[in-house]
């Protein structure tokens, strides 16, 4: 089973040598990324610069002609190096741990983004907490890396433009600790009636933090999951699950925006400003399982320095974890 926008390892039957569904869906997700990036380019491009655009961006030519797909690259360039490191990070791991495993399987969606991720699967079973660690772990911290290195690339080339100029309606980003940190010490205080135009590269880089800590969620099967194992067995891993899918629930109930308390009509205020994508997530989790299939070898103890690398993640988690990711605005 897979699941969407998620580098997670699971165990799966061995199905034969596939090399070319790998290829086919990368190379399919690597035009839907760039159909994606070449939407964005165009809508930054009439925000900052309309006089450089040709009116023949706006036709179904944007789709396959190469001299406009080229605006894509950029953002999905990003986007698939920063999910490649990660599922490489699971697979070179499992390779040294001698762990079957896959090569990735990128997943191709028609959307504003383009994709929904990609996953590998394992065919084998993880000998010990101490491999789980590291299998678990190395996809989130090299794509982490990567991510956070586009998220500053991506800030240093997006505009500060009149809020005059954005189309009426769209799609707002919400600010993770680290990523509204980051936005503060590059760009600064804006002044009175501006707003920030996200360069492609910044949204690659965004999509890649917030990927993150997608998995790093300390439930069932995902990466955040497998580490709360490793750490600290199978009571640990239930109860943290649990508690988890809990803070869910709460943060999709209860969670920002909360206009909702000082209107009239509160309860569809309430409703309309609730994101799905938390609901969603917590029916995957479920869908996965909560129970953790158990290791070769659960007796061995992790060392100091594996602990290290569990708390490590716990703070790239809380750094990058975004409560409302994303806010619709209609016209």
């Amino acid at each position: 089973m897979n699941r969407p926008m998620n580098g997670d390892v699971f165990p799966g039957r061995d199905t034969g040598n596939r090399i070319w569904l790998n290829v086919l869906l990368f190379v399919l997700t690597a035009y839907t990324t760039t159909a994606a990036g070449v939407q964005m380019a165009v809508a930054m491009h009439v925000a900052v610069s309309p006089e450089s655009l040709p009116r023949d961006l706006y036709s179904p030519e944007l789709l396959w002609n190469p001299k406009y797909l080229v605006l894509g690259l950029p953002f999905s360039g990003t986007l698939l190096l920063i999910l490649g490191i990660h599922e490489m990070g699971h697979y070179l791991t499992s390779r040294r741990w001698m762990v079957r495993a896959t090569l990735p399987y990128f997943i191709p969606f028609p959307s504003f983004i383009g994709t929904l991720g990609a996953v590998i699967k394992i065919r084998s079973r993880i000998p010990n907490p101490r491999a789980l660690m590291d299998i678990g772990a190395s996809g989130p911290l090299a794509g982490f890396v990567v991510a956070l290195l586009a998220l500053i690339v991506g800030l240093h080339l997006s505009e500060v433009v009149p809020v005059s100029t954005f189309a009426e309606g769209g799609i707002s980003l919400g600010n993770s600790i680290l990523g509204g940190w980051l936005t503060n010490q590059i760009i600064g205080d804006l002044p009175e009636g501006y707003a920030i135009y996200d360069h492609p590269i910044f949204v690659a880089g965004w999509l890649g933090l917030f990927v993150t800590a997608l998995n790093l969620m300390p439930v069932g099967q995902f990466d955040g999951g497998h580490i709360v194992y490793a750490f600290g067995g199978a009571r640990i891993h239930a109860l943290v699950s649990k508690a988890a899918l809990f803070v869910l629930g709460g943060l999709w109930a209860l969670g920002p925006p909360y206009d909702w308390l000082y209107v009239q009509d509160g309860v569809s205020t309430w409703l309309d400003t609730r994101w799905p994508g938390w609901l969603i997530w917590i029916l995957i989790a479920l869908a996965l399982g909560r129970r953790h299939t158990p290791t070769g070898d659960p007796d061995l103890v992790l060392d100091p320095f594996r602990k290290l690398i569990a708390y490590l993640s716990l703070i790239i988690f809380v750094l990058c974890f975004v409560p409302r990711p994303i806010s619709f605005s209609v016209p």
